[in-house]
């Protein structure tokens, strides 16, 4: 189940509840998932009984749920036995580039789906770099953000000249996002805030993150290879930044549940399902024990795909 939806709709075999905000999975006395409490649109707790429970709620909601479900059997979360739950936190890195043209490229109106360079998929390790990645040329940025944000180095920031050069570059600017590998590093993580809470008086998510230097060195090799590419594109100017920091955004939250074949040292199996209790599966990006190349996405959806199968087979068998 996932901890949020946002559309009302029944059909033959399953109801959207939209607005819920599932708070713990229970188990029983055996260790078996009973269901979920979650609070509905009014913040009224509700427990839904299930034969199996699913969580999807990736990198980040996935662990602080397992986190927020701790009992007597499992006092440091539910299916934790192991201690992975919350680490090994990855993204998909990011060296960046941009360039300025001089016709119109007129990105803001086209749709973005630009991953068309894989010339570094994978690194030759004489380079002293680990990793690889491809290049996603795009223009996605709001006039506000690109006036703050995306200007050539040394340009004017008020009056006229400014404003000429907004309106100027606005419409011929690419963006040259190198997204790269992130190495799993166990201090990375998802944990529960000792203090802060959220508006249901649940504990909040904090986040421990700092690149590990190798892919601080890989972030800026794609930077320096994307603007050599907009210049051969044509780019009346290019740059990037020279010193790439650790990542502060991320969309793909990776592998705070991370997939093993030994319950001591991962959350889930190659099925998606708890090593601990068998009638719960982790289905989303939280079971990734790398952080890929690329968009996750594709890889996420087929892993659901096999959990699923899986999962009925299972059900046939009794198992859950």
């Amino acid at each position: 189940m996932s901890r949020r939806s946002c559309a009302r709709r029944r059909y033959s075999a399953c109801e959207i509840r939209p607005n819920s905000y599932v708070r713990k999975v229970e188990i029983d006395s055996k260790g078996r998932a009973t269901g979920v409490k979650y609070f509905d649109a009014d913040k009224k707790e509700v427990f839904q009984r299930a034969k199996a429970v699913f969580v999807c709620a990736n990198g980040a909601e996935t662990p602080r749920l397992l986190l927020n479900s701790k009992s007597n059997l499992f006092p440091q979360g539910l299916a934790n036995s192991s201690g992975a739950v919350g680490k090994y936190l990855m993204f998909n890195g990011a060296g960046s580039s941009t360039g300025v043209f001089d016709h119109e490229i007129n990105g803001y109106k086209g749709i973005v789906a630009t991953r068309i360079v894989w010339d570094l998929y994978e690194l030759d390790k004489k380079l002293g770099l680990v990793g690889g990645g491809g290049f996603d040329f795009r223009f996605d940025s709001t006039p506000i953000g690109f006036a703050l944000n995306n200007l050539p180095p040394k340009s004017p920031t008020w009056g006229k000249a400014y404003k000429a050069l907004l309106a100027h570059n606005y419409n011929r600017t690419v963006f040259c996002f190198g997204h790269t590998t992130s190495l799993p590093v166990e201090t990375n993580s998802i944990s529960l805030d000792p203090t802060v809470r959220d508006a249901w008086g649940l504990p909040a998510i904090r986040m421990t993150y700092q690149d590990h230097p190798q892919d601080l060195k890989l972030y800026k090799y794609f930077a320096e290879q994307g603007e050599e590419l907009l210049k051969a594109a044509g780019a009346a100017q290019a740059w990037h930044d020279k010193d790439p920091q650790s990542q502060q955004f991320s969309v793909h939250l990776l592998g705070t549940c991370r997939m093993g074949n030994d319950p001591k040292k991962s959350v889930v199996d190659k099925f998606n399902r708890s090593h601990d209790v068998k009638n719960l599966f982790i289905v989303d990006g939280s079971s990734l024990v790398t952080s890929g190349r690329g968009q996750p996405t594709m890889t996420i959806e087929a892993l659901a795909f096999r959990a699923g199968e899986n999962a009925a087979k299972f059900a046939k068998r009794g198992e859950i």
